[in-house]
């Protein structure tokens, strides 16, 4: 439902101050019953009996004698492709250079940039399960109660505080993901989570041939 922010009535109260004035009660009334000026009733009185409806009417103005025709915006558009200033369009196409900058704002080409035809995103993906398995740890804070970025008191201590990790394992091909919390990220604990997660994917039919991981084991 689209009410002007200021608007004094919703459309439900303009039908409820059509329909007791259509009952034979006084405008002057239902004016003062639902906080509005005389002139109101009247002016969504006129609006309903001409059928004009009972919403707010757009703001925007019936015609622009001063818009520009889509052809001079295909024009300027095309220009500014072959890398033409807003100044040299201005130019070619007979407007002010301050209009034809406006006009490059709005079609989002005012900056060279933006003309340029982004490279085709480069994806890559094994076409078997277990070709390729990425393997990555996640540091988590555990803690049994807030801490003092949330209550500002540092003196409050937390039991059990301190970290998780979070050893995670995704299948390239297939995205089917293995995961384990560990108490540490040392090299024993990621031996036995490759070990588990190999395990894991066997059980599925999928032979691991390649690991690929950032993570760094101490």
């Amino acid at each position: 439902m689209n009410i002007h922010a200021n608007a004094r009535l919703t459309v439900v109260r303009r039908e409820e101050l059509v329909r007791r004035v259509a009952t034979g009660e006084k405008p002057g009334s239902v004016a003062a019953a639902l906080g509005v000026s005389l002139r109101t009733v009247y002016k969504w009185l006129s609006r309903h009996r001409k059928g004009d409806g009972l919403r707010d009417r757009s703001s925007r103005p019936g015609r622009s004698p001063t818009a520009l025709s889509p052809e001079i915006v295909v024009r300027v558009a095309e220009l500014r492709r072959q890398r033409l200033t807003g100044r040299r369009i201005a130019g070619v196409v007979g407007l002010p250079v301050a209009r034809v900058h406006r006009m490059l704002r709005r079609l989002a080409m005012n900056r060279l940039q933006s003309l340029e035809t982004p490279p085709p995103t480069r994806r890559y993906q094994w076409e078997k399960p277990g070709d390729l398995l990425h393997i990555d740890i996640k540091k988590l804070g555990r803690f049994a109660r807030p801490g003092h970025r949330v209550h500002g008191d540092r003196r409050q201590d937390s039991p059990g505080a301190g970290w998780e990790f979070v050893h995670v394992a995704i299948d390239d091909a297939s995205r089917i993901a293995f995961a384990e919390i560990l108490a540490d990220e040392r090299k024993e604990s990621v031996v036995a989570f490759l070990s588990s997660a190999l395990r894991f994917y066997i059980r599925l039919g999928a032979q691991v041939r390649r690991v690929m991981t950032g993570t760094r084991v101490g």
